[in-house]
């Protein structure tokens, strides 16, 4: 098995992981189920992309947006990793290529949209595939408790039913209360997983309100320096 060291320096460039990637990782490869709470930004893709990089099967990564899909898949192709998305943009015919590639264990990560799960020819085709872990990004949506519910995501655990074992289910979100989390777990059957809840702290964020004597003058002041800001007028 590769070193997951190794496997960031020479993939992503990096010689050290951020906060809680490393564990994340970690648990995925010892056969652990996860839910991870990150913070935008916090670096959820590499948790499962590198475990995929490192694990003989497929990582099946499912995804709500097309162009996350695409954006992703796109940067790890560059990196010289066996990575493809199926949705509605691709041919038919393109589509069978790739769920053949899936077949033949030519990729290491196959994006796909939890309505493609309601899918009978995807559904036939994954029955053959060799899955390691199934990430689900913005697993939030799977929860009628959490603000972006999509039933769709409900879907996720019926692939349990026609794989030939059960893959890892790792479950990542960037927003999910306690009642969030809870309803997560139950709704994708994960078996006592290794939780990651990260601090949502940002030192480097704040707020303060001003009542300048001129505003117009304050607010000009204020576009003039170069930071980044935020303002409600």
């Amino acid at each position: 098995m590769k070193n997951i060291f190794d496997v960031l320096k020479h993939h992503y460039g990096y010689d050290t992981f951020r906060p809680g990637q490393q564990e994340v990782i970690e648990a995925i490869l010892k056969g652990e189920d996860v839910l991870a709470v990150m913070p935008t930004g916090g670096g959820k893709s590499v948790c499962y992309q590198i475990p995929a990089i490192v694990m003989d099967g497929m990582t099946l990564v499912v995804s709500p947006l097309i162009s996350l899909m695409k954006d992703q898949v796109d940067g790890l192709q560059t990196m010289g990793v066996k990575a493809a998305y199926i949705n509605s943009q691709l041919s038919n015919m393109e589509q069978r290529q790739i769920m053949e590639e899936a077949k033949r264990g030519e990729l290491d990560l196959l994006y796909v949209s939890p309505e493609r799960l309601g899918n009978s020819q995807f559904m036939s085709y994954a029955s053959n595939w060799n899955i390691d872990v199934i990430a689900v990004d913005e697993a939030h949506c799977v929860s009628q408790w959490g603000h972006d519910f999509r039933p769709s995501y409900q879907r996720i655990p019926e692939l349990m039913a026609v794989l030939p074992s059960r893959p890892i289910f790792a479950a990542f979100t960037a927003t999910a209360t306690k009642i969030v989390q809870d309803d997560m777990i139950n709704q994708l059957q994960m078996q006592t997983p290794f939780k990651h809840i990260a601090s949502f702290d940002r030192p480097n964020l704040y707020f303060s309100v001003v009542k300048p004597k001129n505003k117009a003058n304050k607010l000009l002041n204020i576009i003039d320096k170069k930071r980044i800001k935020y303002y409600l007028l």
